[in-house]
């Protein structure tokens, strides 16, 4: 007898269970209706998604430090770390650069804020002090010297990831310089320090459908969606420019490492719609470090290049703010000459380092480039708190793709990417199993066509990299069992 087919509520229940990404699609189409329906009710659910946030920002400093120190310590070569560092600022520097002059070249030719004359005088500028906290951008030498720790402590209690990256450094360094003999505990120690964290991260995970359907109901409740038809064509605008620049992603990746863009998208559709649930990057980076580990890059180019793109490699806020100084200077009616407009990629190209995890940043880096220009009263910049909520999709997922990218791109390049592994992985011939998720199931049939050997498997496993097995068909599960 063919064995009976689960009844469509029992496979509906049971995806609803055991699959993050539908649980998470739901919370976020239920915290849209909540928060349409009763905003009043949906603004107060803030802290779901703020207390998300604070339990998953606990643990990156420890992790990112976890996969450094391990990573250094493995590779064996210091200097090759160092090349990896160096090979991730020029493609940052790089990818940065074009998503600055593709949001100029947009906000050029499709003119967003043309014909809406506004009158400075009349925007209130203390809105923007409000949204900022009066903070300011740090100068490059100010930001040079917040990225060195003052305390072993103080770095992680100020969760400072480039700190915690220096610190890292320098004791992956020590350990290869003294050797395993003089210090054999320390190496295995901190190893399981990173799966206990990893432990800890898939406890949080369980969390995720809450802070989404916490945080979309903020976003409805507070803004209603009535802001979309207000700031339609800027929000078009940016939408399809962040579109056409990760389908050059898409290119880059598929040119130098023969990865498929969209096949990696899939590989992570639950930690993207968690980004997306969530309005942060942060929010991901422990589950996305981990796939990325499992996917063939090697814990050094992982562990440094993540990380760091997170503070210089922001394509997504660097598309929004070349599109906005524009759509501000057009709103009011300022005609940015060519110079001028070659002074805005030259300022955000400074501003929009370092940016993360200061609070208004982007307005902070709207106003400094106002400012600069002398041309575009610093109130104008009021003219985006509207929207600036509803940007934060587009800025997420740019950025996130932007630096898993990154990360495929200069592991290739360093020779720290396992290639077919990593293409293996996702096509789904090859299931990698997270420590707090079952299996992801492949296609059946795929895996009659997959090698199943990892190159060095012993290795790998003998040293803590991630293990991965091959995807099972219905028909081998079932002659196994039997």
């Amino acid at each position: 007898m063919p064995p009976s087919v689960p009844s469509l509520p029992r496979r509906v229940a049971r995806m609803l269970r055991t699959s993050l990404f539908a649980q998470v699609a739901c919370a976020l189409v239920l915290g849209i209706v909540v928060g349409k329906l009763w905003p009043g009710f949906g603004a107060d659910l803030q802290p779901l998604g703020d207390g998300f946030i604070r339990l998953i920002k606990t643990i990156i400093s420890p992790l990112v430090f976890c996969v450094v120190v391990v990573g250094i310590a493995k590779a064996g070569d210091l200097k090759a770390f160092g090349r990896i560092g160096l090979k991730a600022l020029i493609w940052f520097e790089v990818a940065s650069t074009l998503a600055l002059l593709i949001g100029l070249l947009a906000a050029n030719l499709v003119q967003p804020g043309s014909g809406m004359n506004v009158d400075p005088s009349t925007l209130d500028a203390s809105a923007v002090d409000a949204k900022t906290g009066g903070g300011h951008l740090p100068s490059t030498t100010e930001f040079a010297l917040n990225a060195l720790p003052t305390s072993f402590i103080g770095a992680f209690a100020e969760n400072s990831l480039l700190q915690v990256l220096v610190l890292a450094c320098l004791v992956g360094a020590a350990l290869l310089h003294l050797g395993h003999t003089k210090v054999p505990q320390v190496l295995p120690a901190i190893e399981q320090a990173q799966e206990i964290i990893f432990a800890i991260v898939g406890f949080v995970m369980r969390l995720a459908p809450i802070a989404v359907f916490g945080a979309m109901a903020v976003l409805i409740g507070n803004y209603g969606l009535g802001v979309i038809e207000t700031y339609g064509k800027l929000i078009i605008l940016c939408y399809a420019a962040a579109a056409l620049f990760i389908a050059l992603l898409a290119v880059a990746l598929k040119v130098v490492t023969g990865l498929s863009l969209w096949k990696f998208l899939r590989y992570i559709r639950e930690e993207m719609l968690l980004a997306l649930g969530t309005a942060s990057t942060e929010s991901v980076l422990p589950r996305v470090m981990q796939k990325l580990r499992k996917a063939g890059a090697r814990d050094d180019a992982v562990g440094l290049v993540l990380p760091t793109g997170y503070s210089f490699n922001l394509d997504g806020a660097s598309l929004y703010l070349s599109i906005g100084t524009l759509f501000i200077a057009q709103a009011v009616g300022v005609d940015l000459s060519l110079g001028q407009q070659v002074t805005v990629i030259l300022v955000l190209m400074l501003t929009s380092k370092g940016m993360a995890g200061i609070p208004g940043s982007a307005f902070l880096a709207l106003s400094a480039t106002a400012s600069s220009l002398g041309a575009i009263p610093a109130g104008a910049v009021a003219l985006l708190l509207g929207v600036d909520r509803i940007m934060d999709s587009m800025r997420v997922v740019t950025n996130l793709l932007g630096n898993c990218v990154a990360v495929f791109a200069v592991s290739r390049w360093e020779g720290a990417l396992d290639k077919e592994w990593a293409r293996k992985v996702l096509d789904g011939e090859i299931v990698v199993e997270l420590d707090d998720e079952e299996s992801e199931k492949a296609e059946p049939g795929k895996a009659e066509k997959a090698e199943l050997k990892k190159p060095e498997t012993s290795e790998a496993s003998e040293s803590g990299e991630p293990v991965a097995v091959p995807a099972q068909t219905d028909k081998e599960t079932a002659s196994g069992a039997s």
